[in-house]
């Protein structure tokens, strides 16, 4: 049999799916299973963005150009513009889904071999692609007794070497939830000009923003425009995760001009999913604040009645819709997966993302856990219920 790729045997299983088949199982015995492990909102996509693939009129569904269609682009830069970020349609390139952006990133600014540094705990896919380009992960670890804000610049300094070439965040940040400050963005910048460093930054939860919090873009940092690109999705803000359509957005041409080689050697984006994200630009102003209300209230919930567990560790976040918490268990993946395998409260269970995965030392996450609060409340209430009457039957509970 011939011999598999190292690269492939390194690739990290994702912590968010690997428990699937387990979910499956589960479902066949007749359990009735709560989805809280990823990030797949049952918010309804918006009306405008259904209606224009509903009634779309072509007689060919045909490759779009490779940096996605330019009415697309045009309407996105002024979607930018309402959040005061001077955009030109030539410097967003639309990818399939905000991971192809990552990854086009990557694979343009840095060599195999190179560095790129990442507050953990972090979307594990950052670890997947940087593995995929024979990237090596340096993480600087964020505290949960600090709600996990940004780690010391002392920190990511420790870290940087000749080797050295970017940092990435996520922010609203998944999986924790935590926005980062002006001060700590502030502090980033300064690193990045000091030691001439790219700076990745994820803002695909930048709608989700609670408690007074006021996201801000890396796109804003002064003097920055050659080292930041941005990385965007229509997958969270309109409730589109299907759709796969997200966006590179940098500054920097020569960056621009080489992630657009891996955009033509992929072909194009997805044509029907860019019909329906540039419709769901005009989406109402007052989507997004229901949605908000409903997420701060799904947040809320959820919160709450973890904090009241015995034992459980739990901040509160301020963005996104996600929580991170440590849960007196052994083993967070063995315990997720107990919850799977031998475990149900009146036919019902939960499904959740052990934090393993989220870090680069899995033991870091062995006892923590990533809650997605994307189902309505009274399913919430229910899973919650669950996840508290499994935590006192656990037999491996500390």
């Amino acid at each position: 049999m011939p011999k598999l790729s190292q690269r492939g045997h390194e690739m990290p299983a994702s912590p968010i799916r690997k428990l699937v088949p387990f979910a499956d199982e589960a479902k066949r015995r007749g359990v009735k299973v709560y989805h809280l492990n990823i990030g797949q909102p049952d918010i309804e996509t918006p009306e405008t963005a259904l209606e224009a693939i509903r009634g779309l009129d072509r007689k060919v569904i045909e490759y779009s150009p490779s940096n996605g269609y330019a009415s697309y682009r045009e309407k996105l830069s002024g979607y930018y513009a309402r959040f005061g970020l001077d955009v030109d349609p030539g410097e967003i390139l639309i990818t399939t889904g905000g991971s192809e952006a990552i990854l086009f990133g990557l694979l343009s600014c840095l060599d195999p071999g190179d560095e790129v540094i990442i507050p953990e705990p972090f979307y594990a896919n950052y670890n997947g692609f940087a593995t995929a380009g024979n990237i090596r992960v340096r993480p600087v670890t964020a505290r949960i007794e600090d709600g996990f804000a940004l780690p010391s610049i002392s920190d990511f300094e420790a870290l940087i070497n000749e080797r050295s070439k970017a940092i990435i965040i996520c922010n609203p940040n998944n999986p924790t939830g935590y926005i980062y400050s002006d001060e700590e963005l502030e502090s980033l910048r300064q690193l990045i000009l000091k030691y001439d460093l790219f700076l990745f930054s994820d803002e695909v939860y930048r709608e989700f923003a609670y408690d007074g919090q006021v996201h801000k873009s890396v796109l804003e940092l002064e003097g920055c425009e050659e080292h930041v690109v941005m990385v965007d999705s229509i997958s969270k803000r309109y409730s589109a995760c299907g759709a796969r359509v997200g966006a590179l957005v940098t500054k920097n041409r020569a960056l621009y001009a080489t992630a657009m080689k891996f955009a033509q050697a992929r072909l194009s984006p997805p044509t029907l999913g860019q019909v329906l994200a540039e419709a769901a630009v005009d989406t109402d102003e007052q989507y997004f604040q229901k949605v908000n209300a409903e997420y701060v209230q799904r947040r809320n919930v959820v919160v709450e009645a973890l904090q009241s567990m015995e034992g459980v560790i739990c901040p509160t976040p301020r963005g996104a819709f996600y929580a991170m918490a440590q849960l007196p268990v052994d083993d967070s993946d063995r315990f997720c997966r107990w919850l799977l395998e031998s475990y149900s409260c009146e036919g019902e269970t939960v499904m959740l993302a052990p934090a393993s995965g989220f870090y680069s030392n899995s033991e870091l996450g062995k006892k923590q856990v990533r809650i997605a609060y994307v189902l309505c409340e009274e399913d919430l209430r229910k899973a919650l219920k669950c996840l508290e009457g499994a935590l006192e039957a656990y037999p491996g509970r500390c």
